[in-house]
């Protein structure tokens, strides 16, 4: 794999870390989740990603177009591409998911490789919820995956 460079992403949400390289993103780390690392300017996929997340997360932008790099095992880049296909605005279960990739007894396994998504909010792994009502885990934080799915209209 390609070296991973680290630069910093100013939003109206605070400042993200973005993994990249020349193919594209790598990662993506809410504000308060990342390690203190060297960052460099953002350049080429970074710029780019930073331009779009501004947008989204101003309610201008619905998709994403920047190029990712989904490294993680066979199973996990199946689901992440069908997180892909989930529209704005609209959730699913893992059971549904489950069902989409053809793995419709594999939920729990679905479940662990959304919690595995490297790249949240573009791979939008925030619209995947629980068959039981509620929003169910994100990784950085309850409160973050309210604040998308509200943004996006499919939580009041």
């Amino acid at each position: 794999m390609m070296d991973v460079c680290y630069s910093l992403i100013e939003t109206v949400w605070g400042e993200f870390l973005v993994g990249w390289n020349e193919r594209g993103i790598v990662s993506l780390k809410f504000p308060g989740h990342f390690p203190q690392i060297p960052v460099s300017s953002p350049r080429g996929p970074a710029l780019r990603l930073a331009q779009e997340l501004r947008e989204y997360l101003a309610g201008v932008r619905r998709d994403f177009t920047v190029p990712l790099v989904l490294t993680g095992t066979e199973f996990q880049r199946l689901v992440w591409e069908a997180l892909l296909e989930i529209p704005y605005g609209k959730t699913v279960t893992y059971g549904e998911l489950a069902r989409w990739i053809g793995r419709p007894r594999a939920a729990r396994a679905v479940g662990g490789a959304v919690g595995a998504n490297p790249i949240p909010i573009v791979v939008p792994c925030h619209r995947v919820v629980p068959k039981t009502g509620g929003i169910g885990n994100y990784g950085p934080g309850p409160h973050w995956k309210r604040k998308l799915l509200r943004l996006e209209g499919a939580l009041r």
